[in-house]
C-alpha cells in the first residue's frame, strides 16, 4: 500500500467534510479514525491522486476492500460500485427511514457489498437520526 502524504490526507478529509463518502456517517460519531481509501485499488491500476481517493469509515472500507465491482443482486450482471468522485450520492441512493435504498445498479451493488442495511448499521442510523446526526453534514 502506498503512503499517502499528510497534505493529501487533509485535502481528502476536508473535501468529504469528515463524512464517510459511502454510508454518510460522521467521523465524530465513531471510535475508529476514518481511512483514506483508493476508490480503484492500486492492484487494479488506481493511483494515489485526489480523484481516486475517498474518506471511508472503517466498516465501509473493510467490506469494500479492493473491490471495484460485484454481481448486481437483482440482475446478476457484473456492475461497478458507486464512485464518490464521479457520481453524486443522491443520484444513486435515498434514505427510507434508516434504510439506504438503491436507485441504480451501482447503488444496489454498493448497498449489498458494503452491507449498508445490516441490522447493526440500520440501528445505529436510527439512533443518529433521532439525535439529528445522520446523514452527516459536511463540517
Amino acid at each position: 500500500m502506498t503512503y499517502i502524504p499528510a497534505n493529501l490526507r487533509l485535502e481528502v478529509t476536508e473535501r468529504a467534510g469528515n463524512c464517510c463518502e459511502y454510508c454518510l456517517r460522521s467521523q465524530s460519531d465513531v471510535v475508529f479514525k476514518f481511512h483514506i481509501e483508493h476508490i480503484i485499488a492500486e492492484k487494479h491500476g488506481g493511483q494515489t491522486v485526489t480523484g481516486n481517493l475517498a474518506l471511508s469509515c472503517s466498516v465501509c472500507n473493510t467490506y469494500k476492500g479492493t473491490d471495484i465491482a460485484s454481481a448486481d443482486p437483482q440482475t446478476g450482471l457484473a456492475t461497478f460500485l458507486y464512485h464518490p468522485r464521479k457520481q453524486n450520492w443522491s443520484d444513486h441512493f435515498y434514505l427510507q427511514n434508516a434504510i439506504t435504498e438503491p436507485l441504480t445498479a451501482e447503488a444496489r451493488v454498493t448497498v449489498f457489498l458494503l452491507r449498508f442495511n445490516d441490522e447493526r448499521r440500520v440501528e445505529e442510523r436510527k439512533a443518529l437520526i433521532r439525535l439529528k446526526r445522520y446523514p452527516c453534514q459536511k463540517e
